[in-house]
């Protein structure tokens, strides 16, 4: 390889290098952490190793497509898997196993994970796969193609490619546009000179001309190239800077799945007392390694609209904000992690039970793909739901930060949060003055909490209102919260002092929640296992303080204070004014199982895998149209392949150096060289030379004449030498001609209708 062609390549390498490394750092804000680059840069280094072996080794297209496939199983686990490897390097079964899967699945499973996701996850093998194809294309057609500049081609399909498949906020849009475009122009610029430095010298004075002045010539103008495109790039990005307002990017991902949407299902608020009824001695779920004091939260509700608390009606609302489970939830949180074990008993429905700020969720059992593809997460209110519904026999675990409640001095002197709740509606209207009164003598934050939820615990009585208890209405409707302030006694259960306390709060400004989960009771047995049952089951409220977060406010009375119907406890500021409460019989709040199970029936029908057919269908459409048009190709390849292997495989060594001078011969035929059948191999020789200006081929026919009939059998030495020289002229002769022409060369059947040269 001269000095000039060396350079070249080098330029073309490095200029894919630098074009393609523009799409692999414009994929960081889809990634959580930088191991995407290990992934990226891996990948382009491959993609250049590739790309340089095929054009020095004359491959086609197979060969190439073949290393590629390889390069992507051996090292793909290092630089995409490498949780999956012996010692981060060595793939293993469940390594091939997950890139071969990974190649597949893993397009869909990045558009449908909210970003940044997680490397641990397999979203690494889009990247890498991506840009090792890319690469291995773009270095290529950059090494071996007539008009290098086709080399733009694949390199701007994988900038639009990563646009497509990240996220809509990206770091820096124009600077990747302008890079992109000063290294392609400045590339080729480069790329042209050099390789009419001959012809430069020849219009600069003739042969006597002084090369050093030419080259200081042709550098100064590539320098004034390189500051004009500098200018024009700096009033690019400030013309887009100032002049054209910014405009919202679509992706892929805003596209393919629509957003889970969670009021399908029934708030599990409603269900409250069905729950306490039903199921109070069943065992609905176990976990295993909960600390003391820690809570089972089932659902967070931060909406009322008179009839029901339940999430958020917009899909901007934090309590409906939910996305599918991956392995870096709650990115802010931080402390030391808990793992949980859940295992499901008697609990069904959507509602997937955790603890704390989670931040993996991993299923297990035999439905734990199944769990895993229908999770979805609420980061702001760690609430999880499954929508393929929980069955006995559900077995995860819950990776968690468990928060500590600060006490009540800490939070002497701290704000309450600057959270923004979703509009309540329908609230009774003696609520405002309830709480302004019960919070009269509070100074600050946590006092006025704390004034809330004690005027409640200590002035109201519990009855769940079951056989044998005090009068208790279910639900926690409009009518029901005026009914607990409206009597000379306030009775009630978890369901209506959470909501009333919630409630009053936000009435007066104070950021509150409903929260729906289990805690252990004093009389619980403490162990290393929790029982969740309906006895257990509570609803208190969270408030938000600024740098705490969300605390818990528990306003229900104790179990034992039970209201004496003899006794009459009078009610604090009475507001004579309020609307008695209708009969229980039409009490909204009660919303029977039958209708909510044949809801849940049908999402899980809407849910199903009914895009799973037209999919496969047009995808099966897709590959039959390309394997009909690759069918030519591939049929010629193998026939020609065979005769190949035939005569290079021949028993006699003279026979094979035979079949060399053939095959060369039968591939100038199928680029229409006037080769003569019955001429001499002297007579062929010419006639190949002059039409692809090889002279080495008559010294090669010299070469095959007096092995063939010279004394004695050539060496397999010799025999190998005599090959290589012939896959050299024939590669050269390949390069000559355009892509078009190669085409049909290879679909040519010239060689096999004359029966091959004799």
């Amino acid at each position: 390889m001269t000095g000039r062609a060396l350079r070249l390549v080098v330029l073309d390498l490095t200029a894919v290098a630098l074009l393609v490394s523009v799409a692999v750092i414009g994929f960081g804000p889809t990634f959580d952490g930088p191991q995407y680059l290990v992934a990226g840069f891996g990948a382009l280094a491959l993609g250049l190793a590739i790309a340089w072996a095929g054009a020095r080794l004359r491959w086609g297209v197979l060969p190439i497509a073949g290393v590629v496939i390889g390069a992507y199983f051996v090292f793909g686990g290092a630089f995409a898997l490498p949780h999956t490897t012996l010692l981060g390097v060595v793939p293993t079964l469940e390594t091939v196993r997950e890139l071969a899967v990974g190649a597949v699945t893993s397009w869909k499973q990045l558009l449908t994970t909210v970003p940044p996701v997680a490397a641990a996850d397999g979203h690494l093998v889009v990247p890498f796969l991506l840009v090792l194809v890319a690469t291995t294309i773009a270095a290529s057609l950059a090494l071996r193609a007539r008009h290098a500049a086709w080399a733009l081609v694949p390199a701007a399909a994988l900038l639009a490619g990563q646009i497509l498949l990240g996220v809509a906020q990206i770091a820096a849009p124009v600077v990747q546009g302008v890079v992109f475009a000063v290294a392609a122009v400045v590339w080729l610029a480069l790329r042209h000179a050099w390789e009419n430095d001959g012809a430069a010298l020849r219009v600069e004075g003739g042969t006597d001309a002084d090369p050093v002045a030419v080259r200081g010539s042709r550098t100064r103008r590539l320098v004034a190239g390189g500051a004009v495109l500098a200018v024009a790039a700096g009033v690019g990005v400030a013309t887009a800077a100032f002049a054209q307002p910014p405009v919202p990017r679509f992706v892929v991902r805003d596209f393919i799945v629509p957003p889970f949407d969670i009021h399908q299902y029934p708030s599990p608020l409603q269900s409250f007392r069905a729950l306490v009824r039903d199921d109070a001695d069943q065992t609905l779920f176990t976990v295993d390694g909960l600390p003391e004091e820690a809570r089972i939260r089932y659902a967070t509700m931060d909406a009322y609209t008179g009839v029901v608390y339940n999430v958020a009606d917009d899909g901007t609302g934090s309590s409906s904000a939910f996305t599918p489970v991956r392995s870096n939830m709650s990115p802010d949180v931080e402390g030391a992690t808990t793992r949980l074990q859940f295992a499901v008993d008697g609990l069904d429905g959507v509602w997937l039970p955790d603890a704390g700020a989670v931040r993996e969720i991993d299923f297990s059992g035999d439905r734990a793909e199944e769990l895993r593809r229908s999770a979805h997460y609420n980061d702001a209110t760690g609430t999880a739901v499954v929508t393929s519904r929980l069955a006995p026999g559900d077995t995860y675990t819950v990776e968690t930060v468990l928060p500590t409640m600060p006490s009540d001095g800490a939070l002497a002197d701290v704000a309450f949060a600057p959270v923004k709740l979703p509009k309540q509606d329908g609230i009774p209207e003696s609520l405002a003055d309830l709480a302004s009164k019960a919070t009269a003598d509070a100074e600050t934050p946590i006092q006025r909490v704390r004034a809330l939820e004690s005027w409640l615990h200590t002035e109201g009585f519990f009855s769940h209102g079951l056989a044998g208890d005090v009068l208790s209405p279910s639900g926690h409707g409009a009518a029901r919260i005026s009914a607990l302030f409206a009597g000379d006694q306030m009775i009630g259960d978890d369901e209506q002092y959470a909501v009333a306390m919630a409630l009053m709060a936000n009435q007066i400004g104070i950021p509150a929640r409903v929260v729906m989960g289990w805690y252990p009771g004093e009389d619980d047995e403490t162990g290393a296992v929790f029982t969740a049952t309906g006895d257990n089951v509570h609803s208190w409220v969270e408030v938000a303080f600024a740098g705490y977060g969300w605390l818990p406010f528990d306003p229900t009375p104790d179990e034992d204070n039970e209201p004496n119907e003899q006794t009459t406890q009078p009610r604090a500021n009475p507001k004579p004014q309020v609307l008695q409460p209708p009969p229980p019989a039409q009490e909204p709040a009660e919303l029977p199982p039958v209708i909510a199970d044949d809801r849940d029936q049908e999402d899980e029908k809407e849910n199903g895998v009914d895009w799973l057919g037209p999919v496969l269908l047009y995808g099966s459409l897709g590959l039959g149209v390309i394997a009909l048009i690759l069918a030519p190709f591939i049929v010629m390849g193998v026939i020609k392949g065979i005769r190949r292997t035939r005569r290079r495989g021949a028993p006699r060594s003279a026979d094979r150096i035979s079949g060399g001078w053939d095959e060369l011969v039968d591939s100038a035929v199928d680029f229409r060289a006037p080769v003569v059948a019955g001429a001499t191999r002297a007579e062929s020789a010419v006639v190949v030379g002059e039409a692809f200006d090889q002279p080495r081929v008559q010294t090669l026919a010299g070469l095959a004449d007096a092995e063939v009939y010279g004394p004695g059998e050539p060496s397999d030495a010799d025999v190998e030498a005599f090959w290589r020289e012939v896959d050299d002229i024939v590669g050269e002769m390949k390069g000559s001609t355009s892509v078009w022409r190669r085409l049909r060369a290879r679909l040519s059947l010239r060689s096999l209708r004359s029966g091959g040269t004799r």
